[in-house]
């Protein structure tokens, strides 16, 4: 979805409009609209789900007082239609979104269970609303200016808008390194912001603007007070729901199965959805192979499809497919591609593609059960607030240089346990610490700390990482990846009500006898085989160290190093020679850092070096 709103007056052109609408082609390549009311012009392209053949968009109320554009997914539209007066001309979501915006404002967004992004104009209040799910599944970015507002569920389609009035916002270059990814509301490109997960954009005919939250996570103190056994019952009741109202499509939905324990217990609560319906086609499964016995998860995925009957699909991932499509999908993420997973689960997308138009996924399971390896030393923070800074500083710097290559992640645990007590939970995912950033960029950048008044570091970690990691990362990369191939991907451990009540459960049941994501485990012991359960978690990885000392190379040192290099002329040339050369000969395993900086020169070349957008 794309549109532009005029505050001089001007009739909005349409051929941006159409501009847009092809740079998004991808995300709806079943149907293109468009409607322009003088100052206001909406578009839409449409990936048909729900009522294949109705709902036309952009859709405007009958008397012409609204107007709407809408992508996504209104899971419990049904029930909303049952419970309104309103006379529905249609079947499906997008009209139950038109007639409650239209009768409650935008935070009727609350009364929706789903996944959505949409824009909405009030013509008689002369405001438009720009409205983000509660979690942030799907995309939505803005640019305002003194003469119009300008937004698209992608930001290569405000590029077709806005040209060379774009720049490189060079304060984000610092947060990228930190995080690889840029947290909202900012974004790599000045001027252009994210809306915030759960939060509602106001614009006046006046070009101002007011971003107010419609929805937040429950408070650290509104905790649930129930027994290990009382919280297993509940999340096994809530995800069971969340999985039922993820099916919700007319066309047929798979699943992503790599044979861990949040995609296999997906799958195996979605079998057991078919089975009420009394379906008789199997779900449709998707597995990717790396060819590497360190990251090989084909016996798992294997076992869980025999068991559950699915009809199983295995794709094979290689070092060339990195080469042939990483600047294709830097476009489609409109960022650096963060994560080396990204390639690879865009590749799994374009295979579920051949079968199905929507897949469920696991995402969101760690952030809210406390899965990831780090949740287990949390606590180790409150010993870390002990030392003096200094010697927190100067120890940890000391001790990583002496670690092994092999140890990365206990590199990153003493990094983040030596930082400052304000940033240390944000730390665990960082590829490179202050220092470093400050030798890469040539230049000392004071940090501001969070205040951090909570006295549960397993809860704050996981909250942290559902208001960062989670949006600005790893579903950043699901949109964008899926949706390069026209795909719908729907993560059902986001539904809203599941992440209230994760949120609410206390950490004993989540980290429990030095096991992370104990409750969810005991809900997947009722559905899968025990080695599926107790099996060491991988994640899903890519043997980038391997491929970096290899086949990838050549590549990295070509683009880093090489004439015109975007990254050395943003960075110290000799800082980027010694990370490369550092893992080239084994002394330190920097995949990470050079993934994050190699993804920042493909970004740079696709959107500056050449383009119409300027390096500010």
């Amino acid at each position: 979805m794309a549109g532009i709103r005029r505050f001089d007056g001007q009739p909005v052109d349409e051929r941006d409009l159409r501009a847009m609408m092809r740079a998004l082609a991808h995300r709806g390549p079943d149907g293109q609209g468009l409607v322009v009311r003088g100052p206001v012009g909406f578009a839409h392209t449409r990936l048909s789900i729900i009522d294949l053949a109705g709902s036309p968009q952009p859709m405007g109320t009958p008397g012409g007082r609204h107007l709407l554009t809408f992508n996504g997914e209104i899971f419990n539209y049904r029930e909303l239609r049952r419970r309104s007066d309103h006379d529905f001309r249609t079947d499906g979501d997008t009209e139950v979104v038109l007639a409650t915006v239209a009768r409650h404002g935008p935070r009727g967004a609350g009364e929706f269970v789903g996944q959505f992004a949409f824009a909405h104009h009030d013509f008689a209040a002369d405001r438009t609303w720009l409205v983000r799910d509660r979690v942030g599944v799907l995309p939505l970015y803005y640019y305002v200016d003194g003469e119009q507002l300008v937004f698209a569920s992608e930001i290569k389609a405000l590029l077709e808008v806005l040209g060379d009035r774009v720049r490189l916002d060079r304060d984000q270059v610092r947060g990228y390194l930190r995080s690889r990814a840029v947290h909202a509301p900012a974004t790599l490109f000045a001027g252009i912001a994210k809306v915030p997960p759960g939060h509602v954009v106001e614009v006046s005919g006046r070009g101002e603007v007011v971003v107010t939250p419609y929805w937040r996570l429950p408070s650290p103190e509104d905790v649930l007070d129930c027994s290990p056994a009382e919280a297993v019952d509940l999340v096994e009741e809530t995800l069971r729901s969340a999985v039922d109202a993820s099916l919700v499509a007319d066309v047929p939905v798979g699943a992503y199965l790599s044979g861990g324990v949040d995609s296999s217990l997906i799958v195996a609560l979605a079998d057991a959805a078919r089975q009420r319906a009394g379906s008789a086609e199997p779900i449709s499964t998707f597995s990717a192979e790396f060819g590497d016995p360190r990251f090989d998860e084909t016996e798992y995925s294997t076992l869980v499809s025999e068991v559950l009957g699915t009809d199983h699909h295995r794709v094979l991932i290689r070092p060339e497919d990195f080469r042939g499509s990483w600047e294709h999908l830097t476009w489609h993420r409109d960022a650096p591609v963060s994560e080396p997973a990204d390639i690879a689960v865009a590749q799994l997308a374009t295979a579920a593609r051949q079968h199905v138009k929507v897949v469920l996924s696991g995402e969101g399971s760690d952030e809210l059960f406390a899965g990831y390896p780090k949740y287990r030393y949390a606590g180790a923070t409150a010993l870390a607030n002990r030392l003096p800074a200094r010697a927190r500083s100067t120890g940890a710097r000391v001790l990583e240089r002496a670690l092994p290559a092999n140890r990365a992640k206990l590199r990153i645990a003493v990094r983040a346990l030596a930082a400052e007590r304000g940033t240390r939970m944000e730390d665990w995912f960082a590829p490179f610490t202050d220092y470093e950033i400050d030798a890469l960029l040539g230049t000392s950048h004071p940090r501001t700390a969070r205040a951090l008044a909570h006295r549960d570091p397993i809860d704050l970690m996981g909250r942290l990482d559902f208001d960062t990691w989670l949006p600005d990362n790893l579903l950043e990369r699901g949109d964008r990846m899926s949706m390069a191939s026209s795909l719908e991907l729907r993560p059902p451990f986001l539904d809203h009500r599941l992440v209230e009540l994760a949120y609410r459960l206390p950490s004993s049941v989540k980290v429990r006898e030095g096991q992370t994501k104990w409750v969810l485990k005991q809900v997947a012991r009722r559905h899968l085989p025990g080695r599926i359960v107790d099996r060491p978690k991988v994640g899903f990885r890519v043997p980038l160290d391997t491929w970096f000392r290899g086949e990838l190379q050549e590549l990295a040192r070509d683009l880093l190093r090489g004439p015109g290099s975007f990254v050395e002329s943003l960075m110290d040339p000799a800082v980027v020679a010694a990370i490369l050369e550092d893992h080239a000969r084994g002394r330190r395993d920097e995949e990470i850092r050079i993934w994050t900086l190699l993804s920042l020169e493909m970004w740079g070349r696709r959107f500056f070096v050449g383009s119409p957008a300027t390096v500010g």
